[in-house]
């Protein structure tokens, strides 16, 4: 544990005591750090709201001035037992017969009248606990088991200086101002719905238009990189997923099995195997690889209710898949192609600041992965080879490979310094060797081809909510589903304003006409709130010469031009993909 979290975490326990105070019969269970902060939960006789917060935060204040030391005590399972059972700490009892189960040692901190079941380590004292503030509270099941009674997770955060502590809040306002589920409703993009399903998302008019320009734009690139779109179903077989495995490894994401005709079927959780079906469908050449199918297919994983998460986290999605088959002495090259593809795509769309994770297997835990040691050695030599070749720094994380190969991730940095996880390129040996497909090599022998996993936006719709809080809802002109608004100021202007909409319609402008009756500074107002990049005015000046009055959703005023220089411009904008208005913007 670095010293920052050493720091959140004695802090956690500052609110617990604080915590305690308010509620002295409180049941309690932990309260780690985590990244930005920390959170404690708490079993409490009523719902916290944060109304609570500044009462909290003022106790955790006269507890941190008493400056008392963190204490340190090793204990013997049975007397932490009683010790805990004679709090009425039933939450603790558990744990520590878990611990028992495990032979793990039982230690305890205490500070002040506050005593915690507790690992460490700890700051000197409770003075030491930095500046901190309560963010939020929210619910979390014991353990992270729904099947267990539900606690208040009572989130904070701490710095070592005031500074930093309020140039995070400015940045966690900032992020709220950006939130993808508020954006997406307000510009109306796309809304989930509890008849339809949790984690299922309805895509409007403006996200289809959306979600079709990322998509043409993904299939234009991997069409200029030799691969083949394929489509594949959304139901299969349960045996295809026991013969890949994901049965035995990822059981708790699958969808429930159908029983139809006396076969068992489920909702696809991955797209390989098919792709593993259409490789095997005709006898194949070591002439015929690589082979590089792609496919916009979606998936069904049943993630739990408490971690969906508007589009970043949902239980539909759609993978911007593809599995390149290859040989043994072409798949470094191919993962390099992989990488030259998502450096373009993420760059055109604004992430140009990339870190790349190499997730290797932990050599001590080897039951949790599959294949062969030889296997593993090769694949992730053939990763790293591909970066070292394109001279590409990476940082190589021990424990986080796939259960059936090691991987590449992309990390990018949005617009106010957050990281994300998009890309991912694996290296498979395992789903050859399982599915027994191979090819006939050059001396007529049956070789098994090398697999490629790799998606290089990870999902449509996590992606999009990604671009949502990168560009706070503002897209670039190629990305806006609406690209302008044609403002008539009087009625009798409406007839050619869709006049010159159909114009610029014609030339694949996104255009839309706001006939509503209402005055012109309110329909100005609501196209920037609708973050519409053009807002185009038509008066008796502009309908005698023939023009649009241009004005930029910043409130820069462009002035009058021709429908048909403006529709050049729109279109070169569109075409080069820039985040440029044009007009020398």
């Amino acid at each position: 544990m670095n010293e920052l979290d050493t720091m959140r975490h004695s802090c956690a326990h500052v609110m617990a005591a604080a915590v305690q105070e308010m509620f002295p019969d409180a049941q309690f269970g932990f309260g780690p750090p985590i990244e930005d902060g920390f959170y404690y939960d708490f079993e409490l006789p009523r719902q916290l709201s944060p109304d609570d917060f500044k009462e909290i935060e003022q106790r955790m204040r006269r507890l941190a001035k008493s400056a008392d030391h963190f204490e340190y005590k090793e204990i013997d399972g049975k007397s932490a037992i009683e010790l805990f059972t004679s709090m009425n700490q039933t939450y603790k009892v558990e744990a520590i017969n878990n611990l028992v189960s495990s032979g793990e040692p039982i230690s305890l901190y205490k500070s002040g009248p506050f005593l915690d079941l507790c690992r460490g380590p700890h700051v000197g004292t409770t003075k030491q606990i930095g500046h901190f503030k309560i963010l939020s509270v929210a619910g979390a099941y014991w353990l992270g088991d729904e099947n267990n009674p539900q606690l208040q997770r009572l989130y904070a955060t701490s710095f070592p200086t005031k500074d930093e502590l309020t140039t995070h809040l400015a940045r966690l306002e900032e992020a709220r101002r950006r939130d993808h589920r508020i954006l997406a409703k307000q510009l109306d993009l796309f809304s989930t719905n509890t008849d339809v399903g949790a984690g299922l998302i309805l895509w409007h008019p403006k996200g289809g238009v959306l979600r079709e320009i990322i998509e043409n734009y993904w299939r234009e690139e991997h069409r200029k990189h030799n691969y083949d779109i394929v489509f594949t179903p959304h139901i299969g077989r349960k045996k295809l997923w026991d013969i890949s495995g994901h049965t035995q490894w990822y059981q708790d994401g699958l969808f429930p099995e159908m029983e139809l005709e006396n076969q068992s079927f489920i909702n696809k959780p991955m797209n390989c195997p098919f792709h593993v079906q259409i490789f095997d469908s005709q006898t194949r050449s070591y002439r015929d690889l690589p082979l590089r199918y792609g496919e916009l297919g979606t998936v069904y994983r049943f993630e739990r209710s408490g971690v969906l998460h508007g589009a970043l986290r949902v239980r539909g999605f759609t993978q911007d898949d593809a599995h390149i088959f290859c040989r043994h002495d072409q798949f470094a090259k191919e993962v390099g192609g992989a990488l030259d593809i998502a450096y373009k795509m993420l760059g055109t769309f604004g992430f140009t600041d990339l870190k790349l994770i190499v997730s290797v297997r932990d050599e001590n835990r080897d039951k949790k992965y599959v294949g062969s040691d030889e296997m593993w050695t090769l694949a992730e030599q053939g990763l790293i080879d591909a970066l070292t070749e394109k001279n590409i720094e990476y940082q190589r994380v021990e424990g986080e490979a796939a259960f059936y190969g090691p991987k590449i991730d992309v990390m990018v940095e949005d617009a106010i310094g957050r990281q994300w996880q998009l890309s991912t390129i694996q290296v498979d040996f395992n789903l050859p060797e399982r599915f027994d497909i191979d090819y006939e090599d050059s001396d007529g022998s049956r070789r098994r081809p090398v697999m490629v996993h790799r998606a290089l936006l990870g999902s449509i719709e996590r992606f999009t909510a990604i671009l949502i809080e990168h560009f706070a809802g503002a897209f670039p002109v190629w990305l806006a589903p609406v690209q302008a608004v044609l403002i008539p100021i009087a009625d009798r202007h409406i007839e050619y304003c869709n006049e010159v909409a159909l114009k610029l319609a014609s030339h694949g402008i996104r255009i839309h006409v706001d006939d509503r009756g209402e005055r012109m500074n309110r329909k100005i107002r609501d196209a920037q709130k609708q973050k519409v990049p053009y807002m185009l005015i038509a008066g008796d000046r502009d309908v005698e010469a023939n023009n649009v009055s241009v004005r930029l959703r910043n409130g820069e005023d462009i002035g009058a031009i021709t429908p048909s220089v403006f529709a050049q411009t729109v279109q070169q904008v569109s075409i080069d993909r820039s985040e440029s208005y044009g007009f020398g913007h």
